[in-house]
Formats: structure tokens, C-alpha cells, sequence
């Protein structure tokens, strides 16, 4: 197996990096590619206004278009992450007027019980404005919430005659908490509560007459309360191109048109199946559109014909009847548009003459009653009682009811599938070989370009596939639908991206199952996934191998991966980032290198002019130009090995079949840092209530009741410096009293210390933010919500949060959502995202910026501090390891400390927050602490040595380990050797317990004291070279005595230090006459607990 580079051959190469010099001069910021919601054209916020004629859009966004421009108020029932509402909120907030001159009222309600209660209360309330009582009043919700709106929807219905229009928009999604999917198509609720109360029951049957079906059922709601219901799981936030999109103006105009034509006399004496007649003829009438309540597509003399109700499974099922209607085969689909109100003789109408056998698509709740015999579905109910009570001869018998379940995900094949089970023989033709195909095209693979994207959801090239989608509709000869699915419970959270692209429009409900070019951001996706499943046979893979070697490759890949590859003559491409220089210093530039590897790959001869545009949305030409001149490096082509195709494993296995697809079971990446609950700003009246009536107000003294662990409140007993004074380093010693607190601790293990932030620091910025320092401030605890802590706002301050810490890059994004500027706006989420990475590291680990000096930064971004509170991390404990033995001293536990400080570029003295707080604490100054365990263990006996290796404060926890051992040997116990080894720079400064050191050597408790003072001589002696130097006496305590060693300190000596132990095993093993791999050796050591390393 070889690898070789892909070279392009695209038009304009040299014109570009011509073009992109130039680019790189004029350009003075980089645009900000963000994805804000999956119910909007590629995410992207747009304006109401904008919308209109051809243009990209979601199902979701035309809906609520329509809804915001012909509703008086919108009560909005959206779970957090489906963002049903998300356009509308937006749009309100940017006060977008409506149709009737102001702005519509958008409120986000609960899904509780009694849920419509303030709808119905508003509709018919004493102080409603009559004059608005045409407009009509919209519900914006998913099927998760119909039932308990179900109380209201019945007093609604029963008062129709005196309320305003109403109709509920609801996307037909679930949560399912049974189902392997997580995430159901929910029709059977919504065909339920329209069928008992009354309703009338439309449906969308595809993304491009999404807006026309919604408008149609405002239109409905005038003469019955209707339910719009569309798919929520993947039409509704499927990004297409609608040729025919109406504006503001032009709905406002087709709604008056039509609701005068239908107010005339004569429909007043109409039923409501004659009116919904009458409606839809002027819908058609006005539109130029040929809509039918009932649709059929297929044979003209089809036999058998299925009945449909739904997006996808219309959609689906109109394709695959004609489809298949074309090669001869006698099958159709009636898609029921309009369910309720049920117009028999309209059913009956378009249904062929030549129809023997009828299958009934009808969704029930799960899979127990699709088993369940005496279960119906309603669909199935109604058409058989519209083919009972007409005249046409079809016998019942041949009247099937074809259940699925809510969970049921549709594909060409399976609805192929459900048509030849009513047909009673093969619909799909065999391969010559005599088996059944894999699939069932649908798509005109020379017409239509299909491409998917894998990666795990928090990969900064997770959402490059968007963009790239983006790009490719700037063409307006190109029609591109891009679909996005989360599964959270993979790997941690995994997206699946589909792009179709094709110069004709694409109506395709299903996922991608014959990519031309799949990319993989994600090898380790392959172990749960069949991924070679959906890419067709000679399409091309390319797969994210960062560091990678071509011999390695093998190795790296499953034995399945590989054979499926071979068998279906995929070409594989690598795409390794770690080999450009320029992507490993700026991790923001893996996007581009997405970009670029896809389009050499998929569009070679598009490359130059694919770049243009994607800078356009996400970056620069530049930028661009930097990650294409380094693809020679970065992509290359694996040859696959013919022997490849006849793998097998060399022991017989029973690995499950891998599914071919994720689990689409949320509509965003899986939020790994949880949201906190919103602090709220109380007087002092709500706390005095809260002490006084603390039983009624759930109240319960604490000690710094934020704190999830165990405290104590101690004492300074002595804080006294251990270097000189006039010595750069400050290593200190402070020792607690203990007192009455009952604190306990263990040899080894760590003091937890919650510090304090400086109170003239904290003063100086409660002035320059403007905050009242008495003010009384309420926090849910981070560790139990239902925990209050109570402060003033210099307390929280001081105490709680953690204004002087470093910030995350959520809170630059956070903080973005509260400026008052544009510019700075733009500048807080450009360090937020992967355009950021490089001046985001500068500005933590160089200019090491605080939570209070970004707030000083952007002035514009005021947040309340009920807000602050939210996005700022809490201060953290810091912990040190005890430098005492609690048997030694019962009352007083003691710590080595270094203090940190340093100056910033900007001349600025910075500090360490604890070390800060600790160092110039005087003699009875109270300290909150805790106890934390640590894995420095004594071994289980006395007798075993101690090797011990500490460089600077890294002794504290060896200086508790000698006080034990002295202990041992004043209680007349044998103790075995301590060998004691000590890192620093300088002897006279930082010998630190130098003299305990030695006075324990004199008692003969410490046995051998290596002293390493590095910058005490011209040549640089370090903790391993006095090791090196008594290697014997290691080789003696460590093997011969079975010894523990411990290393405690930061992590650079580990390598140097770890190869002397090797030395000293493998001089033992010389010893006795055994060979022995010391690096085992090591790891067994590891396992006894005899190997233990503390570093930082």
C-alpha cells in the first residue's frame, strides 16, 4: 500500500494565489461563519423583509413567515433545543411589524398543565381589542405539547363562533424516551385530538409548500380551529431552494384576496367539507397551484395503491409509485393533503377505476401496536368507511391496514417495500445476478451530486460541510439542499451533514444513501458506524488521519472499513492537518483545509473559483490560498490493495452489524458544559423573610454553601518565608491550627483552599461597573440548583466569582449577546470561533487577560450582574499537598508554597489568586479549607523504603512522609531506607527545611540525602544525575528491599528520572541472572503502587 499526492487541475491556479496576495492586502477582518440555529438557511439569521421570491429557506422559517405576518400574538411551545420559535423571537426583537402595522407578540410559553389556558384567556378576554378579533391568533408548538393543550383546544372549539381565526402550527416531532431513535415523527397525536375535538388537519407535504400550507390553514382557520402539521424532524429544518417564495406583501395580499372571495352568503349555508372545497379552489384559483385535498400519483391503471398521510411518507411514496410506475408496475399513492375535515366523495374521486387492493399507511403510537391486532389506525378507519359507503366495488377484504410506528424512519426501500407487501409479489427489479438491489434510485446520479459529511460535533470542521453548501447555492444555476442530524449519544456527540446539488430542483426527504464524496472528520466513528455504506460503488472517501504514517494506515483502519472499501472500488483519501506547519499553529485553519481536500477530491475543475466563494462566507482568499499551497502535504491518496476485498478475521468473530447511520436524536451539538440557572438580584426584606420563616422559605445555614465538599474554617498559626527576602522566589511556609474543627487528614494528601479575591481589586471594579456593593445578590448553587447562597455583591465578589480568572471562549460568545456595538460584537465572536484560535491563545497564555479586563475591553457589553454572575466561572479551590503528619502534630496541618506573580506586556504586576491571598495572611486570620485524597500512599509496611524525589515545593508532601517515618522509629519500630531526593537552583536560597533535613539524617531516619542544586556550579547537575550517582543504593532499597518510589513536582524530569529506576531494574536483573524488560517492569510497578508520580 502507497500513498501518492492529489495534484489539482483545476483552471486559474496561478490567477488565484495572484488574486489572494492582493486579497491579503485589502482584507481588514475575518467574517465569522456561526451557526445560530438548525431551523435556519444554513443557520444563518435572516430579516422578514428579506424573504421572498427564490431564495434559500427552511420549512421552518417559511412557517413562521407566515405566522408572524398574518397573527395578532404567537404563543410559542418550543422544548429548548427545537427552536420552532427561533425567526420569530429574532424577528420580534428587531420589532418587525406585521401585516397589520405593528409588531406581532411572540410568547415563549411552558409545556405544563393547562398549557392554551393563557391563549383562551387572552382570545376572550373583557379588555380584547374587537377590532382585532379577523386577525387570527397562532399557536407555535411541536406534537410533544398537543395533549396538554388539549383542555383548552376543547373549550376553543366549542366557543368558535365568537373567537378570533386560530390555528396551531405543529411539527409532527417527539421525544420518545423508549424508542432506539430518541427523536419520533409524532402524526397519530395530532390526527387524534383533531379527529375528537373537531379540528381541521392539514399537511405539508414537502419544504417547497410549506409556506403555501400554512397559509392555506390560517386561511382553514376561519372556518374551524385547524392544526397545520409538517415533518419536524427533517423537512422542516432542511435547507432548499423555493423558486416561489411569497413576501410579506404578497401573502398579506393573497390572504385578503381569498377571505373576501370565501365570506360571500353562500358559503354561510355551506357544511365545512363544501367550504374547504370552496377555499381550495380560490387557494388554486389565486396561486396558479393545482393542489387537491387528495392527491394521486402513479399507474394510470394501477391495481394496488397506497394511502398516505405525512411529509416524508407522502413525498416518498409519490416518487416511488411513479417510479416504479414507469417500468410497468400497476401501483399508486393516494397523499391525503387535507384530513380533516374528511371529504369522502373527493377521496373517492381521485382513487383509479382500476384499484383492487388499497393499503392503508397509517402511523399508530410503537411498535406494541403495530403487533396489537385489535389496534387501527384512524387513517385506516376513515378510508374504509369512505370505500364502504361509496359505490365503487372494492371488495373490503383487500383493504390493509400497513402500521408503523411513530419511530419508523422511511427510505425508498421501505416504502418499495410496503408497496409490495400489498402487492403480493416483487415490485423491485433484480440485479443480474439474481439478487435484490441495495437501494432504489430515485435520482438521476448524472443530474444530481451527492456528497455527506461525518464528524464528531465539537470538531472546529464539524460545520465547514454548512458553508461549503453555502457556497455552492451562490450559484443561482444550482439548486442545493443541505440536511444536518445530531446524534449526542455517539461518541460524545456526532453530526451527520448531507449536501445535494443538482440544476434542477431536489425533492429528496431521506438520507443520503449513494454519496459520490463522503468525508470522515473522525476515525474514531468507523468503530460505530458503517460509513462505506452510503457512498456509491467507484466514489471517493476521504478520511481525517492527523500524524498517521502510511504504514500505520492499516493498522489504524477496522477490518470491515477496509473490505468495504475494496468491494465497492472506493478511491480513499487522507487528509492529515498535523503535516502543514501553518494549520498546527492556527487550528482555525482545519475548516479550510475541509474545504480545500473536498473540492480537489469531489470538483477539481471548480477549485479556484469554489475558494472565491467560500471566502465570501467564511474567511479570505488568503487564508484560503495558505491551506490549498500546503495540500501536497496534507492530502494525499492511499492505493487500496486488491487483497484488501478478500480480508477476513482470523478468528471467528460474532461482531453485530454496524448500523449505516446515526441516530438522529437532537437539533444541536450536545451542550458539554451545562447551562447555569439565572441568579436574580433580592433586597434585603427577601432575605430577612427567607432567615426568619426558614422552613416555609426552604432555608438552611451554611458555611459557603456553594461549596459541594466538606470545609472547615481554620487558623494561621505561622506563616514564615523560606527564601530571602531579596530572592525572586517566595517559597513560603504556612501552618493552620485546627483547633475544635475535627479536620482529619491522611499522610500525602492535599489541603484544598477556597481563597479570597483581593478586596481593593474587588472594590475597584464594583466603582468602574457602577454596582451596588451592599446590593443583596441570590445564585442557585452550581452543585445543587435547588441550593440558594445568599451575598451582597462585594461578598460574591470576594468570595464566589471569579472575575480576575482567565475566561473560556464561551464567555467571549456569551458576552457577545449583550454589547450595543457592532463592531466589538463581531470582534467578541470572532474570538469565540475557530477564526479566533491564534489570538485567543495570545491572550491567555501571553497577555493572560481576566474576566475584568475583557469587560473594561468592550465597554458596550454591560451585562446586569444577576448576568455576570450566569457567564463568569466560579472561583475554584486551589490544592496543596500536606507538608505535615497529622500524628506528628494533632492540631495543626502545614503547607509549602510557592507565590506566584509575574508582569504582563503591558507592565501590569499579575498574581496568583491563592498564593496571593495566602502569603501575607497574619497569625489567627480565619481560612476556609478542605480535604482532598491523593494517590501519595505509604507502602503497607515500615519496613519497605522510601524513594523520594521532590523538586521545589514537590517536597512539601516528603516532608510529612519523614516526620511518619520518624515517628515509627521513636516508637522502637524498624523502618526501612529513606532515600530522599531534592531539586532546586540554588543551595543557599532554596535549601528549604534544610536543616530538618540534615537533623533527620543525624537520627538516622533518612538514610541518603541527594541534594541537587542546578545553577551551583559551572556544569548543570539535576535531580536524576544524584540519582544516577547512587544508583546502587536505588537498585538495593527499590528492588532488593521492594521499595515505593515517588516523584512530586512538575512533569519535565519524569523521563530522565523514570530511565534511572530502568537502569537500577535492569541492574537487578544482571544481578540475578534474569533478563528483564525494565519498561514492563515499570508498568507492573505502577500496578503495586509502587511507581507513583504527583506532577503538574
Amino acid at each position: 500500500m502507497r500513498s501518492v499526492s492529489v495534484e489539482s487541475n483545476g483552471p486559474g491556479a496561478s490567477d488565484a494565489h495572484k488574486d489572494s496576495k492582493s486579497a491579503s492586502n485589502t482584507e481588514t477582518a475575518l467574517k465569522v461563519f456561526q451557526q445560530h440555529s438548525s431551523t435556519l438557511p444554513f443557520g444563518q439569521r435572516l430579516s422578514l423583509s428579506s424573504i421572498g421570491g427564490p431564495t434559500y429557506i427552511t420549512a421552518q422559517t417559511l412557517i413562521q413567515q407566515v405566522l408572524y405576518t398574518l397573527s395578532d400574538k404567537v404563543f410559542s411551545y418550543s422544548p429548548e433545543t427545537f427552536d420552532l420559535d427561533f425567526a420569530v423571537k429574532d424577528w420580534a426583537s428587531q420589532n418587525a411589524q406585521n401585516a397589520y402595522g405593528y409588531v406581532t407578540g411572540v410568547q415563549p410559553m411552558e409545556t405544563r398543565m393547562g398549557a392554551g389556558s393563557i391563549a383562551l384567556g387572552y382570545i376572550f378576554s373583557k379588555d380584547f381589542d374587537l377590532k382585532k378579533r379577523h386577525i387570527p391568533q397562532t399557536v407555535l408548538t411541536s406534537t410533544s405539547t398537543l395533549q396538554f393543550l388539549r383542555p383548552a383546544l376543547d373549550q376553543l372549539s366549542l366557543l368558535y363562533s365568537v373567537a378570533n381565526p386560530f390555528v396551531a402550527h405543529v411539527a409532527a416531532v417527539d421525544y420518545a424516551g423508549g424508542s432506539s431513535s430518541g427523536l419520533v415523527t409524532d402524526y397519530s397525536t395530532a390526527i387524534t385530538v383533531a379527529d375528537e375535538l373537531g379540528l381541521g388537519l392539514v399537511s405539508s407535504l414537502s419544504a417547497y409548500e410549506s409556506q403555501h400550507m400554512a397559509l392555506f390553514s390560517t386561511l382553514l382557520a376561519a372556518i374551524l380551529p385547524t392544526v397545520h402539521i409538517y415533518d419536524g424532524l427533517t423537512i422542516a429544518r432542511e435547507t432548499v431552494r423555493v423558486v416561489d417564495v411569497l413576501d410579506q406583501h404578497g401573502l398579506f395580499d393573497v390572504y385578503k384576496s381569498i377571505s373576501q372571495e370565501i365570506a360571500g352568503p353562500s358559503s354561510k349555508h355551506t357544511d365545512a367539507e363544501g367550504r374547504a372545497l370552496q377555499l381550495l379552489k380560490a387557494f388554486n384559483g389565486e396561486l396558479g397551484t393545482d393542489y387537491g385535498l387528495f392527491e394521486y400519483k402513479g399507474h394510470a391503471e394501477a391495481e394496488a395503491i397506497l394511502v398516505v398521510f405525512g411529509s416524508v411518507e407522502s413525498s416518498l411514496a409519490s416518487q416511488v409509485a411513479e417510479c416504479l410506475s414507469k417500468d410497468g408496475t400497476k401501483i399508486g399513492v393516494v397523499t391525503v393533503r387535507v384530513y380533516r375535515p374528511f371529504v369522502e366523495e373527493e377521496f373517492i374521486r381521485v382513487l383509479p377505476a382500476s384499484v383492487k387492493k388499497v393499503g392503508i399507511l397509517g402511523q399508530v403510537h410503537d411498535k406494541a401496536a403495530v403487533s396489537d391486532s385489535s389496534i387501527r389506525s384512524r387513517l385506516y378507519d376513515d378510508v374504509l368507511a369512505a370505500i364502504n359507503f361509496s359505490t365503487r366495488d372494492i371488495d373490503t377484504t383487500s383493504i390493509r391496514d400497513i402500521k408503523y410506528p411513530r419511530e419508523e424512519r422511511w427510505t425508498p426501500v421501505s416504502i418499495a417495500a410496503a408497496f409490495q407487501l400489498l402487492f403480493g409479489k416483487p415490485v423491485l427489479r433484480q440485479e443480474e445476478n439474481g439478487t435484490s438491489p441495495n437501494g432504489l434510485q430515485l435520482l438521476d446520479p448524472a443530474s444530481v451530486q451527492q456528497y455527506t459529511f461525518w464528524d464528531i460535533d465539537d470538531s472546529p470542521s464539524a460545520i465547514a460541510a454548512i458553508s461549503l453548501g453555502q457556497a455552492f447555492a451562490i450559484d443561482s444555476a444550482n439548486n442545493v439542499t443541505v440536511k444536518t442530524g445530531y446524534d449526542n449519544m455517539l461518541q460524545g456527540g456526532a453530526i451527520r451533514i448531507d449536501i445535494r446539488r443538482s440544476k434542477r430542483t431536489v425533492e429528496a426527504s431521506y438520507s443520503i444513501d449513494r454519496a459520490d464524496v463522503a468525508y470522515i472528520g473522525d476515525s474514531k466513528l468507523l468503530k460505530d458506524l458503517d460509513l462505506v455504506q452510503s457512498v456509491r460503488d467507484n466514489g471517493k472517501l476521504i478520511l481525517r488521519l492527523p500524524s498517521i504514517k502510511d504504514e500505520d494506515i492499516e493498522k489504524t483502519l477496522p477490518l470491515g472499513f477496509r473490505k468495504a472499501l475494496a468491494g465497492k472500488k472506493i478511491d480513499l483519501f487522507v487528509v492529515n492537518p498535523q503535516a502543514d506547519e501553518e494549520i498546527t499553529n492556527d487550528p482555525s485553519l482545519e475548516q479550510y483545509l475541509v474545504h480545500a481536500a473536498f473540492l480537489r477530491v469531489a470538483i477539481p475543475s471548480q477549485e479556484s473559483t469554489g475558494f472565491q466563494k467560500l471566502a465570501s462566507i467564511v474567511g479570505s482568499q488568503a487564508r484560503f490560498e495558505t491551506v490549498r499551497q500546503g495540500l501536497d502535504k496534507t492530502l494525499r491518496q492511499i492505493e487500496i490493495p486488491e487483497v484488501w476485498a478478500t480480508l477476513e478475521p482470523e478468528k471467528e468473530t460474532h461482531d453485530p452489524v454496524l448500523p449505516g447511520d446515526i441516530n438522529f436524536n437532537s437539533f444541536s451539538a450536545f451542550g458539554k458544559v451545562e447551562d447555569e440557572e439565572p441568579s436574580a438580584l433580592k433586597d434585603w426584606k427577601a432575605v430577612a423573610k427567607a432567615l426568619m420563616f426558614k422552613e416555609a422559605y426552604g432555608t438552611t445555614p451554611a458555611l459557603r454553601p456553594d461549596l459541594s465538599v466538606k470545609t472547615f474554617t481554620v487558623h494561621v498559626k505561622e506563616n514564615r518565608r523560606l527564601t530571602p527576602p531579596t530572592y525572586d522566589r517566595n517559597i513560603f511556609h504556612i501552618e493552620f491550627d485546627l483547633g475544635t474543627t475535627g479536620l482529619k487528614y491522611d499522610i500525602g494528601e492535599a489541603l484544598g483552599i477556597h481563597a479570597e479575591n483581593d478586596s481593593s481589586e474587588v472594590t475597584e471594579f464594583i466603582k468602574f461597573y457602577g454596582l451596588d456593593p451592599s446590593a443583596i445578590v441570590q445564585v442557585p448553587s452550581r452543585e445543587d440548583p435547588k441550593v440558594l447562597e445568599t451575598r451582597t455583591i462585594y461578598q460574591a465578589l470576594v468570595q464566589n466569582i471569579d472575575i480576575f480568572g482567565k475566561p473560556p471562549k464561551r464567555f467571549y460568545e456569551s458576552l457577545a449577546s449583550f454589547t450595543t456595538s457592532d463592531s466589538e460584537k463581531t470582534a467578541l465572536l470572532a474570538l469565540a470561533g475557530p477564526e479566533g484560535a491564534v489570538e485567543f491563545k495570545r491572550r491567555a497564555e501571553v497577555d493572560t487577560i481576566t474576566f475584568a479586563d475583557i469587560l473594561l475591553e468592550f465597554p458596550s457589553a454591560h451585562p446586569s450582574f444577576p448576568d455576570l454572575a450566569r457567564i463568569v466561572s466560579p472561583m475554584k479551590r486551589r490544592e496543596y499537598s500536606i507538608a505535615s503528619c497529622q500524628k506528628v502534630s494533632p492540631t495543626a496541618v502545614a503547607l509549602m508554597i510557592v507565590a506566584v506573580s509575574w508582569v504582563d506586556p503591558k507592565g501590569r504586576d499579575r498574581f496568583g489568586q491563592a498564593t496571593r491571598y495566602l502569603k501575607d495572611l497574619a497569625p489567627g486570620s480565619p481560612v476556609v479549607v478542605s480535604v482532598k485524597p491523593s494517590v501519595m500512599k505509604l507502602p503497607p509496611k515500615s519496613t519497605q523504603p522510601l524513594i523520594m524525589a521532590g523538586l521545589g515545593t514537590g517536597l512539601a508532601p516528603f516532608r510529612a512522609f519523614v516526620q511518619h517515618r520518624a515517628l515509627e522509629k521513636s516508637q522502637g519500630k524498624e523502618i526501612g531506607a529513606v532515600l530522599l531526593y531534592m531539586g532546586s537552583r540554588h543551595q543557599r536560597e532554596e535549601y528549604c527545611y534544610g536543616e530538618e533535613w540534615e537533623a533527620y539524617q543525624d537520627a538516622g531516619v533518612i538514610t541518603l540525602l541527594g541534594r541537587a542544586f542546578s545553577r551551583d556550579q559551572p556544569q548543570k547537575i539535576y535531580i536524576q544525575d544524584r540519582m544516577r550517582q547512587t544508583l546502587e543504593d536505588i537498585r538495593k532499597a527499590y528492588m532488593e528491599e521492594q521499595g515505593a518510589f515517588y516523584l512530586c513536582g512538575p512533569t519535565w524530569p519524569v523521563p530522565d528520572v523514570t530511565e534511572v529506576l530502568e537502569e537500577a531494574i535492569r541492574a537487578e536483573g544482571a544481578r540475578v541472572g534474569k533478563r528483564v524488560d525494565s519498561k514492563k517492569e515499570i508498568e507492573k510497578l505502577k500496578d503495586e503502587g509502587r511507581y507513583v508520580l504527583e506532577v503538574y
